[in-house]
């Protein structure tokens, strides 16, 4: 990376930052004017109000972060021509082309920082403000949670462990329900390849079922089709939706691979997550071309390029 590069790749950065913070802060003030009534009402102190909003930073950038990166490459483009710097570097025989490249590495790179973001941080801060909002706040207590895919819930007697089969609410996989008695010892098990509720019945397929006799020992029995009633049904089985919002990068990787039946919706999800990453780049590839039109054309700069860039962010926004 030579000298040009090193200046416009800080020259967007310092930008980039400047955008970042002020739109963060502006999103920070809104949500906490709308949230501080919900904490005091519930009785929470104000240090927990800040430390949610603090912990929702990650997810801001990570919401606000193609929007930008196309206004920071708008204004370092622009300011650039605005103080004849891209004038004297075109007339040393610089094209503007050149003076774009720094600009998109710059996005990339800050795209795959956004990528690895979403891998480790964003996933792991979005379920401590989900605790904070909707258990300290809302003092709602899901019974169940969501890991690599597979659902564990705590129910009246036992616990549930399987996978949503996406033709029906009432079919599962990979199905287990166990129980235990008053000194901790396992009393039931059941294992299932897949299970079925229908009509307050459960019908399990392809498992094994092991029972603690009065003696002490255990029986198991495996069996082609069995069925059983047990105290709870698919509808005790709500996980809140904010529950898979969780999930990581690799997560919804794992789920493609793991899943035959839900395999397109796991592609869907990891498509939509990733696209919105990278949104930045292609912004980027449309806005400086806008900036360019607009002092040719109309001999206007940032005054007419940021606010058709914004518009244009928008739309490919909604159309994400």
């Amino acid at each position: 990376m030579n000298l040009l590069d090193r200046y416009i790749f800080s020259q967007f950065t310092r930008n980039l930052a400047l955008v970042v913070s002020g739109l963060i802060t502006v999103y920070l003030l809104v949500d906490f004017f709308e949230k501080v009534d919900n904490f005091v009402n519930a009785g929470q102190s104000t240090s927990l109000a800040l430390r949610y909003l603090f912990l929702k930073v990650p997810l801001i950038l990570d919401q606000l972060l193609p929007v930008c990166l196309l206004l920071a490459g708008i204004i370092t483009l622009g300011v650039m021509n605005q103080n004849r710097e891209a004038m004297a570097l075109e007339a040393g025989g610089i094209s503007l082309r050149r003076l774009t490249n720094p600009i998109l590495a710059a996005a990339l790179f800050f795209s795959l920082l956004a990528l690895i973001s979403g891998e480790w941080l964003v996933p792991a801060t979005i379920s401590e403000t989900n605790r904070i909002w909707y258990e300290d706040v809302k003092k709602t207590k899901s019974q169940g949670i969501v890991r690599h895919g597979q659902v564990y819930y705590k129910g009246k007697e036992g616990l549930y462990s399987f996978r949503r089969s996406p033709k029906s609410k009432n079919s599962f996989k990979s199905f287990s329900y166990t129980t235990w008695d008053e000194t901790f010892a396992l009393k039931l098990q059941v294992t299932a390849a897949s299970a079925t509720w229908q009509d307050g019945t459960w019908f399990f397929n392809k498992g094994q079922l092991k029972t603690l006799s009065p003696e002490g020992d255990y029986q198991y029995k495996s069996f082609a089709s069995h069925e059983m009633s047990l105290p709870d049904n698919p509808d005790n089985f709500f996980i809140p939706a904010y529950k898979y919002e969780e999930a990581s990068l690799s997560d919804h990787l794992k789920e493609v691979f793991r899943d035959q039946e839900g395999r397109l919706n796991a592609w869907r999800n990891l498509n939509r997550r990733l696209s919105y990453i990278f949104l930045g780049f292609p912004l980027i590839l449309l806005g400086l071309p806008v900036l360019v039109l607009a002092n040719q054309r109309w001999h206007k700069d940032l005054s007419l390029a940021i606010p058709l860039s914004c518009i244009m962010a928008f739309i490919a926004w909604g159309w994400w």
